[in-house]
């Protein structure tokens, strides 16, 4: 897999924190990823047990990149994904990534964000937590959540592309 920039969601880091993996994600790729997905992060941590909290200032100083959306990022994805519902990571997000030029990809298995990511025709962008820590040389002791797998993902695609009316 190319090792260019991946974009990553608050589940992503929620998620690659939870099985060990985060050192392995972000040291096998340029990992970005917004601020507010940081802070998402750091929302209901308190409810979480001691060993699934994650350090924000420590989260802050691991990506490759920690970008702030502007409003005019954030208004030229309003105009282009209609009517999905994004919540705010998610959406500061997929506004960051339409604003870049280079050939990232976006590990995010939310629904409503792979839809805009099919919508916006960025399909072949769309990524797997297991495939990304897989690629990058890492088996996690603790088996990955369904949504974070390849199948789950080539499922979700294939069932969204067909609700879109695409091919």
């Amino acid at each position: 897999m190319d090792r260019g920039p991946v974009l990553v969601d608050t589940n992503v880091i929620i998620e690659s924190h939870r099985v060990n993996s985060w050192r392995a994600l972000a040291g096998g790729y340029r990992v970005e990823t917004v601020e507010e997905c940081v802070a998402e992060t750091q929302a209901g941590a308190s409810r979480r047990r001691p060993a699934q909290r994650i350090d924000g200032t420590a989260l802050r100083d691991s990506p490759s990149a920690l970008h702030t959306v502007t409003n005019v990022e954030r208004a030229e994805l309003v105009l282009r994904k209609q009517d999905i519902a994004l919540d705010i990571g998610e959406e500061s997000l997929w506004a960051h990534a339409l604003s870049r030029d280079d050939a990232w990809i976006l590990c995010g298995p939310d629904r409503a964000s792979l839809r805009c990511g099919i919508r916006l025709g960025y399909r072949n962008r769309l990524v797997s937590l297991e495939r990304l820590i897989t690629d990058a040389g890492h088996r996690p002791q603790v088996p990955l959540r369904p949504a974070y797998t390849r199948q789950w993902l080539q499922t979700a695609l294939v069932e969204l592309v067909l609700a879109e009316g695409l091919n």
